[in-house]
């Protein structure tokens, strides 16, 4: 597998805490082994296999008594991926080794396998994903009381807090921790139905052999053993889409609010950090840039994931091979990108000031709502809208203000007097974001708890 993620910030300020490690092929090849030394065992619990034999395969299912580089070789020699580990396997066993893959398939064991993989990198990715939510939850209720406009289609909308923004991306997060583990549920099973997943080389106790292998790797049990079904894992790349979709929005606004004509907020810049080899000056948004690209090349993922769901008859060898692409680099990218928005909101710079700034820049038209609804309880909504939209279109036309195209309007003069008026313009008001704030954090708690 190639390198996926941007390369920067490999200096210990970010870490994917060792998610690559899991995908590392010494790792694959130990988890393979794993899997065939579980299974010997099970077999012998249920009388299919010596308990003797069961024991030297378990003894020998390490990669320390593989030579890897030999086992390469012989891969390419056989053009299979897997029976020369099969091979080395029963040879390390000794006696032993003829009973070592009794009645199974390769893809029964490479993925058992890949559940067992991604049994840890989940668990990593959970606690990743814990702490971008910890994160978040600081940084809400430190920006409860920090006003800003509020933007709907790029425009100046109503003001709101900063903490209300970071509460929207957290309440995300709060459905993707509960998604991430209940597809988890799904993902993390056994298969051990043998070549179509009838346990036809080994009967009903092949069914009983796949249960107690389950129980001996502590993962779930396929209720059908089909090489066909690839749902869970596809739904498992799904959800980390959906993180990484919450995270875009997340890198996006980062990236458009350190713009200097915004200049609101900032994400961490340490000393010393170059922004362009030729524009000294320059503070680039490089960890959202980071964000943006790994969240992209996760969202790229899902559809491999479900064309890997599209299997000739009882199985394809090319579906396999396309979910052994899109669920490994999924769970790569998103231990990548974790890291990253975690770093973004535990460290990020706020300029309340610049914000103030910035929500008066429309003279009091961020309040055209508040006097309508104002207006509208003595003229009715419609007559209302009606005014205040032709005073507000005429304060953004001409050089007129918007307190006074509201008093050249005489059914506004008959409602406020212009000191009213003027304070109700320049009291600016985010409706109830601050308990909106505070609930957020009480549930994303409860789900950190829970989970």
């Amino acid at each position: 597998m190639t390198e996926c993620s941007s390369g920067r910030f490999t200096d210990g300020r970010v870490s994917d805490h060792g998610i690559r490690d899991v995908y590392s092929p010494r790792n694959r090849w130990q988890r393979c082994l794993d899997v065939e030394a579980a299974l010997a065992v099970a077999q012998a619990r249920l009388g299919l296999i010596p308990e003797g034999a069961a024991a030297a395969i378990a003894a020998a299912a390490s990669v320390d008594n593989i030579d890897l580089d030999l086992l390469q070789q012989e891969i390419r020699r056989e053009s299979h991926p897997f029976m020369p580990l099969v091979t080395a396997l029963a040879d390390a066993a000794g006696d032993a080794g003829e009973w070592t893959h009794w009645g199974a398939a390769t893809q029964n064991i490479t993925q058992t396998a890949d559940a067992l993989q991604l049994r840890e990198a989940h668990l990593r990715i959970v606690d990743l994903l814990r702490q971008v939510m910890e994160a978040a939850i600081g940084l809400a209720l430190r920006t409860a009381d920090v006003m800003m406009a509020g933007r709907t289609h790029g425009q100046h909308a109503v003001p709101i807090s900063f903490g209300y923004k970071v509460a929207v991306w957290l309440d995300q997060y709060t459905r993707h921790l509960n998604r991430l583990h209940e597809a988890a549920g799904r993902a993390l099973a056994v298969i051990a139905g043998g070549a179509v997943g009838t346990f036809a080389s080994t009967g009903e106790v092949g069914l009983a052999v796949q249960e107690e292998l389950a129980r001996e790797l502590g993962l779930g049990s396929m209720p059908i053993a089909s090489r066909a079904i690839n749902d869970s894992y596809a739904e498992y790349v799904t959800v980390l889409a959906l993180i990484a979709g919450t995270s875009s929005q997340i890198g996006r606004e980062i990236h458009t609010l350190m713009k200097p004509e915004f200049a609101e907020a900032f994400e961490p810049i340490p000393a010393g950090t170059v922004g362009s080899s030729t524009m000294p000056h320059k503070r680039n948004p490089q960890l959202a840039q980071d964000v943006l690209a790994l969240s992209a090349q996760i969202r790229a993922l899902v559809p491999l994931a479900l064309e890997a769901m599209v299997h000739d008859h009882e199985v394809a060898g090319y579906a396999t091979d396309m979910m052994e692409q899109a669920l490994p680099q999924a769970v790569i990218l998103t231990g990548d990108l974790l890291v990253r928005v975690e770093t973004i909101l535990r460290g990020l710079v706020v300029d309340p000031e610049r914000m103030k700034r910035n929500l008066a820049l429309t003279a009091g038209l961020i309040e055209s709502e508040r006097i309508m609804m104002t207006l509208a309880e003595t003229l009715g909504r419609q007559k209302a809208h009606d005014i205040v939209y032709r005073a507000a279109q005429l304060a953004a036309t001409s050089r007129t203000t918007f307190e006074d195209a509201l008093l050249a309007e005489p059914e506004v003069v008959k409602v406020f007097a212009r000191q009213e008026l003027r304070a109700l313009l320049a009291t600016q008001r985010t409706g109830i974001d601050e308990l909106i704030i505070e609930q957020t954090v009480r549930r994303a708690r409860t789900a950190l708890d829970l989970q």
